[in-house]
């Protein structure tokens, strides 16, 4: 497959809403451990939101669908995650501007834009046990593997389990940002809902995106 079409586009957001909403108990558990727990209430009901506004929003370009999806998640979801999340979308709407197609070099070009707009608006990087550890290193392995000339599928495929690794791996860290930074070394030995969520989400997406292959 060549490009990353609106539909395209609209899947992996739709795959990512529905995760959040289906996984909405257990990311919140996750969170409870160290954190408030209002992790997975929250994400739910955002990207819930989204969901039920999906047949009125504009989807015309994909810049301008995306800036619809900041939009709500920006309002609906609590905490620092609606800023977070909604600024991820955002950044990524601008970055793709008016393209019309979306080439692998444009998808990876997007999701560092996202993953900047995170690190600023959160005031967070890599190793501060957060969901960019396990979204960086996913988009790491994405673009190598598109550098490699891998197919769409297995890239997600090998993107998802790099993900889920690196969440894992956050049961070593101590939590620098959030409300489990309060717990401090006590968060060692817990993992981040956050990158457990990003994990999930690419697990989903890459089975969607397989599914989607086998019906062409």
């Amino acid at each position: 497959m060549k490009h990353s079409s609106l539909e395209d586009t609209q899947l992996v957001v739709r795959t990512i809403a529905q995760t959040a909403v289906d996984n909405e108990k257990y990311f919140g558990d996750l969170d409870a451990v160290v954190g408030d727990g209002d992790f997975g209430y929250s994400l739910a009901r955002g990207f819930e939101k989204l969901l039920l506004d999906w047949d009125t929003l504009k989807h015309d370009t994909i810049g301008t669908f995306l800036k619809q999806v900041s939009i709500i998640i920006t309002s609906r979801i609590g905490g620092t995650s609606g800023p977070i999340w909604g600024t991820a979308f955002l950044r990524a709407a601008i970055m793709i501007g008016d393209k019309q197609e979306l080439g692998k070099a444009d998808v990876i070009v997007m999701l560092r834009a996202a993953i900047e707009g995170i690190k600023k608006r959160g005031q967070t990087d890599l190793g501060d046990k957060t969901l960019l550890d396990s979204l960086i290193p996913a988009v790491d392995q994405l673009e190598q593997a598109f550098n490699s000339a891998t197919d769409v599928p297995t890239a997600l495929h090998q993107a998802a389990q790099v993900a889920r690794e690196r969440a894992d791996a956050t049961r070593e860290l101590v939590a620098k940002r959030g409300r489990a930074s309060y717990a401090g070394e006590r968060s060692v030995g817990t993992l981040d809902a956050g990158a457990v969520a990003v994990a999930v989400m690419f697990e989903q997406v890459s089975s969607v995106w397989a599914q989607q292959e086998v019906q062409k």
